[in-house]
């Protein structure tokens, strides 16, 4: 309605994956979404560059970044207090398993702390605001699938450990201070837009350039980990669901369904006539210290409570990931073709 006054959503982690789809998925329902970035000496705004709009344009810029740390608690506070946003989304983490147990200080810093600083900040804003804590089913670590709400948490990572302090956090401000805050458990969630590191992006990363013959070989490591892997688009409409509920909680979101890596790389190489075992090799350094086996949730809550369930499977989920990167690699074909960049960095 004219003049009435939009709802206003604070994202933390807005230039990752989830934070992308999350706010396409806001502004479509009419949102101002703000974003809380890090400062960095290159653009890291990549997925979003199709929802900016110039903000001294007032009238279409319902998006806006802003410069802040989960590790500054002073930026979290000033800029909670300046927006009296109406929800708050922590999407933000070091969240990249095996790089946590390179930097384990650094990852308990921003995940756990983090998510306490802003915790904090919410409790203290002038206006209450509804909060979600994105939480990982790393948190579940060796206990045996299918992994539910009820599930103990056995964590296996550095990662996993600040996520599971993070996700106490919340329930203690919830039970604490009467916040309106929820966990979201999300099981594994790639698209196009997940970062080339995740073994999943890697796969099909390498599969668009192995089809167009800039790259013969890719390097893993344990292939019988089982996972239960959707559609980030399906699971942030999971995440806004939980904050529209009329008491606050925490939820697992999954297909329930499991795969192991060996058959992520079956879906994806014969999706384009390949067969993976001519191209993978097996790399020592790519196994983590601590495994975890398997993951598969159970998410009838999700279901029933919030009447989500995922739109994309697992086979489509593959081939929508493998023919982004096709392109992407007839791209880099162009550029390799012409001399600009060398092909040779990778076997």
């Amino acid at each position: 309605m004219p003049g009435e006054r939009r709802k206003v959503a604070l994202i933390t982690g807005i230039t990752g994956q989830d934070g992308s789809y999350l706010t396409e998925f806001l502004l479509e329902k009419g949102y101002e979404v703000h974003g809380l970035i890090r400062r960095s000496s290159n653009f890291n705004t990549a997925r979003l560059d199709h929802l900016y709009v110039d903000p001294h344009n007032a009238v279409k810029a319902r998006m806006k970044l802003h410069y802040a740390d989960l590790s500054d608690a002073s930026s979290l506070r000033r800029w909670v207090d300046a927006l009296l946003p109406d929800e708050v989304y922590n999407l933000a983490a070091q969240s990249h398993v095996a790089v946590s147990f390179e930097i384990p200080d650094y990852t308990a810093d921003v995940v756990a702390t983090g998510a306490l600083r802003l915790l904090e900040a919410v409790r203290c804003a002038t206006k209450p605001a509804r909060y979600y804590q994105a939480g990982s089913s790393e948190m579940f670590g060796s206990t045996p699938p299918p992994q539910s709400e009820a599930s103990p948490f056995h964590p296996r990572s550095p990662y996993a450990a600040a996520k599971v302090a993070a996700h106490w956090y919340t329930v203690n401000y919830r039970e604490a201070y009467g916040l309106f805050a929820c966990n979201g458990i999300l099981f594994n969630h790639e698209s196009p837009r997940r970062g080339e590191s995740f073994v999943t992006r890697k796969i099909t990363r390498a599969v668009g350039r192995i089809r167009l013959g800039l790259q013969t070989k890719v390097f893993l490591g344990n292939l019988s980990a089982a996972r239960d892997w959707g559609f980030a688009g399906d699971y942030v409409e999971a995440m806004w669901m939980m904050l529209q509920q009329e008491e606050p909680g925490d939820y697992v979101v999954a297909t329930e369904e499991s795969h192991t890596v060996e058959e992520f790389l079956q879906a994806a190489f014969s999706y384009v006539g390949l067969n993976w075992k001519d191209h993978v090799v097996i790399d020592p350094r790519y196994f983590r210290p601590a495994e975890v086996d398997s993951l598969k949730g159970d998410s009838t809550k999700a279901r029933k409570a919030l009447g989500w369930k995922p739109k994309v499977g697992f086979q489509d989920l593959v081939k929508m990931m493998v023919d982004h990167d096709i392109e992407t690699a007839k791209r880099e074909k162009v550029l390799v073709d012409a001399g600009y960049i060398d092909a040779q960095q990778q076997p």
